[in-house]
């Protein structure tokens, strides 16, 4: 080691010498985290909007309605959607199918509305498996709006809590989507640019 060099350690470790020490915090994973003053869902609710997500918390009987009020607001004409979806809010939406849609067909679609798997509460995090209700990842990715319906059951407080339950159903071998809140980005001259990598605008519909 050169003087030089030796002797700019010395001085920094002169410098930090009189730092109080640094504690250690103890951490277990898995360990309950909890939502503070608000239950799981309102703070899900409230950690959504944080993101500049639309979210709206309706009962199971004006869920249909909330979806169709969504899509009028962003003014979706063309609305994806796998054959569960469409089942189950027949009337909410022109919808179209998705029968073998190339990328190219999608980027022509205005919307695609999916359910969800999982949610976080603290995260405000939305996680898709894929399967029924959500049909592939490309139909979540390529449309401008993504209109998600999410079931208050499958709001979970914490990441962990999310990890286990998906390893609980098995479901954690599938390609799984995180979403939390509208695609954005602030790479160029941190500039926030929305709509970059996936929807612009994402719309959450809260049932119960």
């Amino acid at each position: 080691m050169s003087e030089a060099r030796a002797e700019i350690l010395a001085r920094i470790r002169g410098a930090l010498g009189d730092q109080p020490a640094v504690p250690e915090v103890p951490w277990i994973y898995g360990r309950a985290v909890g939502t503070g003053d608000l239950d799981v869902v309102d703070r899900f609710v409230e950690r959504v909007a944080d993101y500049r997500a639309r979210v709206d918390r309706v009962d199971h009987d004006s869920s249909g309605a909330a979806i169709t009020a969504a899509l009028q607001a962003a003014g979706a004409q063309r609305v994806v959607a796998d054959a569960a979806v469409r089942a189950a809010w027949p009337d909410s939406a022109p919808w179209v199918a998705d029968d073998a849609l190339t990328n190219y067909d999608l980027d022509g679609i205005d919307a695609v509305v999916t359910t969800a798997t999982v949610a976080i509460a603290n995260t405000g995090t939305i996680i898709l498996d894929h399967g029924v209700g959500q049909g592939r990842r490309a139909l979540s990715l390529v449309p401008d709006v993504h209109v998600c319906v999410v079931e208050a059951a499958q709001i979970v407080d914490d990441v962990p809590k999310a990890v286990a339950r998906l390893l609980e159903s098995g479901l954690h071998a599938r390609p799984l989507t995180w979403i939390s809140g509208p695609s954005a980005t602030s790479d160029i001259e941190l500039n926030r640019v929305e709509g970059v990598h996936g929807p612009r605008t994402l719309h959450v519909v809260v049932i119960g």
